[in-house]
């Protein structure tokens, strides 16, 4: 839920908690056939991306978020070269992927061709040219059916969804216990998948908590991580997932020289010392989510607020 009023976007993270954001300008306001799009200029954190009133990226902070969601599981995958994006829109997801050298093949399944043309348009920078790279392959179509009738490997699968706000979602199908055992499925021997796997705040903590607990029933090891995304303002959560690693075990030097061994320049926010600090839940939050004991279903869906 949003609102605009005169010059202030207001986001609501609860009936009684929200955050506002000053707007200098409108640069585009409108529907797709899935969902609402915004597109604002403001002072503090620059272009802005609002899908159902949540902003989903911002120009100065994005980095956070794309390279906390992309770099962990293709750091700790000894030789990442076939890689699907479920979601992730922007483009930003491919542009950090395509930064590891071992990267062939490049899926990204997005539902909503209107919105990544849209970003294409005013967000360019978001995507660093990435839709024009030769490995990288787009298809406007539901994730879930995609896996379905396609049983191609993956070396590592990068969940980039808008959290499902109530049964008109196109994405709350895939946050459940039967879209996570078909992803396991999909993923090969030494694979991981991660996920944004919403707010890390202790008050609003149930929804990551639930998507872990449903996650564990398909994948042996399963981590939660977060980064403070300062336009979300909040810690944010998102879940790395294998049968064979756990990401929270590598140590900073482990991350260091693989980036080193492949030559990855100019990320800005993720190294060894933050790939630990990324894993290192306190511990009010390990034990409010060892409480929680829902598990997310296609018959009993969880939307976010």
């Amino acid at each position: 839920m949003s609102s605009l009023t005169g010059k202030w976007f207001i986001e609501y993270t609860h009936p009684s908690q929200a955050h506002m954001y000053g707007i200098e300008r409108y640069v585009y306001d409108g529907e797709t056939p899935f969902q609402s799009i915004e597109i604002v200029d403001t002072d503090f954190f620059g272009r802005c991306l609002i899908l159902n009133g949540k902003i989903q990226s911002a120009q100065y902070d994005e980095y956070i978020y794309h390279e906390a969601l992309v770099h962990p599981a293709l750091a700790v995958h000894p030789s990442p070269k076939e890689i699907l994006v479920v979601g992730g829109g922007e483009g930003a997801a491919l542009r950090e992927i395509l930064k590891h050298p071992s990267v062939e093949k490049l899926v990204m399944v997005d539902i909503d061709r209107d919105v990544v043309e849209l970003c294409q348009k005013y967000l360019p920078a978001w995507n660093g040219g990435a839709f024009e790279d030769p490995r990288v392959e787009v298809h406007f179509m539901d994730a879930r059916k995609y896996l379905e009738d396609n049983a191609a490997l993956w070396d590592v699968i990068i969940i980039d969804l808008t959290e499902p706000l109530d049964y008109n979602s196109p994405s709350y199908l895939l946050f459940t216990r039967e879209f996570y055992e078909l992803v396991a499925q999909r993923v090969k021997t030494k694979g991981g998948i991660a996920l944004q796997a919403d707010n890390l705040n202790p008050r609003l903590l149930q929804y990551h908590s639930s998507l872990y607990n449903t996650l564990k029933l398909s994948f042996k090891y399963v981590d939660s991580y977060g980064a403070y995304i300062p336009s979300f303002d909040s810690k944010w959560g998102f879940i790395y997932a294998s049968q064979d690693y756990s990401a929270q075990d590598c140590r900073p030097s482990f991350i260091d020289a693989r980036l080193e061994e492949r030559n990855i320049r100019g990320l800005q926010f993720y190294d060894g010392l933050t790939h630990l600090n990324l894993f290192a839940l306190t511990k009010d939050i390990r034990e409010m989510r060892a409480r929680e004991k829902r598990i997310i279903k296609d018959n009993d869906p969880f939307f976010s607020y």
